[in-house]
């Protein structure tokens, strides 16, 4: 009897690990458990180029987000910001539902007399700011699949704070890259010690309405964000075209929150650098005149280099101004933006998150006309003495140029 109960208990204890929830469960922080975690709410797509290492993670249902990517597999970083708590209640927030992403896209202007976040009437406070439903809330459709791509569309309807209705279709292509695509993306060789994961989003707004989109009634734009996590020892960069402020305007404008104080940002002759810490609500923006096609981020802690680049026509320079105000020139807006989060006046956040983001130029559209935006993202990780020569060959400053430039 006594060896038939032992039998018994060893078999119950077998069976009881073998249901543990811990097992095939990845660690919170980790790639493989945020694809876990997201698959319980949304649909999950995870593309996987040549380095099988390097993987994104789309949510087709959810305006198509690249929610978060990774440079290490399943059991990698995940280098996305994902706002798991309230994914997980699934609550919806009337004014804007941070569910976070890597890549999400949006419609500009924010701010202005032609910002389609505040209604005709309303003063462009934060109490009267509203995500239209269809760029945070509202299931878009997939239109096709593979390994390495995937298309979502949506059609929406918006009404600028001038009153202009604008009827539109969006398509989204989100494609992974593998290391050949990104050399060649970036002009530069990648050393083999080197993780990296590189994608992009291909975005494309067509006027499906009867009028045209004009300066006088106001127009649009595509605006990409790109959401990640802060922590200390994180500082943007964003380099610029040097000239004098009477040829090219202001080096950057800091004005949408409040001014930055020189202990959080600095500008030098090559670049702007800009403190993340997810503490304070604050803002930066360039000019076409100023901006290059590439900005990016230093993560000292993690050894992370991470990259963004956009498209940048040359010589146009009509982008939407985002300030919160009524403008005197609406069409001298920024191109690239970074965003670090921090408490409301209210004490609430949003995030905490820092952003690192891109506009297309203003959509002067016609019927039927069409215009496209690409923005693409790159993580390195390694080495900081490697991670140095990417950063010096794309950003144009050294990762000790990064690391030092803000005060301690």
């Amino acid at each position: 009897m006594k060896t038939t109960t032992g039998i018994l208990l060893i078999i119950i204890a077998m069976n009881l690990s073998a249901c543990s929830p811990n097992e095939n469960e990845n660690r919170n922080g980790t790639f493989g458990y945020d694809v876990q975690f997201l698959e319980k709410y949304t649909d999950v797509l995870v593309l996987k180029g040549e380095n099988s290492d390097g993987q994104v993670l789309v949510t087709p249902t959810m305006q198509g987000r690249v929610m978060t990517s990774t440079v290490d597999g399943e059991n990698g970083k995940s280098l996305g910001w994902i706002n798991h708590e309230l994914i997980e209640s699934g609550e919806i927030l009337e004014q804007f539902t941070p569910y976070g992403g890597e890549d999400r896209f949006w419609i500009a202007p924010e701010g202005g007399q032609y910002s389609v976040f505040i209604t005709p009437g309303e003063e462009m406070e934060f109490e009267n700011w509203y995500v239209p439903k269809g760029l945070n809330t509202e299931p878009w459709n997939l239109i096709s699949q593979s390994e390495t791509q995937v298309t979502v569309q949506k059609s929406l309807n918006l009404t600028n704070h001038s009153n202009t209705n604008f009827d539109l279709d969006v398509s989204r292509t989100l494609k992974i890259h593998d290391k050949n695509e990104t050399e060649n993306l970036l002009g530069i060789t990648i050393p083999e010690e080197i993780k990296l994961v590189s994608y992009e989003s291909e975005n494309t707004i067509q006027n499906t309405g009867n009028e045209a989109w004009t300066k006088e009634t106001g127009t649009i734009s595509i605006w990409i964000l790109s959401m990640f996590t802060p922590a200390p020892g994180i500082t943007v960069v964003v380099p610029y075209e040097g000239g004098s402020v009477e040829e090219l305007g202001p080096v950057v404008i800091t004005d949408y929150f409040g001014e930055i104080g020189s202990d959080r940002l600095s500008t030098e002759d090559e670049a702007i650098y800009f403190r993340i810490d997810g503490e304070k609500r604050q803002k930066l923006g360039v000019s076409p005149r100023r901006a290059l096609p590439f900005a990016g981020s230093y993560d000292e802690t993690n050894n992370m280099l991470t990259i963004i680049n956009y498209t940048l026509p040359e010589d146009n320079t009509d982008y939407l101004n985002q300030l919160w105000e009524e403008q005197e020139n609406p069409y001298e807006g920024e191109v690239v933006f970074a965003y670090n989060d921090g408490p409301l006046d209210d004490g609430s956040q949003l995030g905490p998150f820092y952003e690192l983001e891109s506009s297309s130029p203003a959509a002067f559209l016609d019927p039927e006309e069409s215009l496209t935006h690409h923005h693409r993202v790159f993580h390195f990780a390694g080495d900081e003495e490697v991670l140095n020569q990417i950063s010096q060959e794309v950003l144009g400053v050294s990762i000790e140029e990064i690391k030092t430039a803000l005060p301690d």
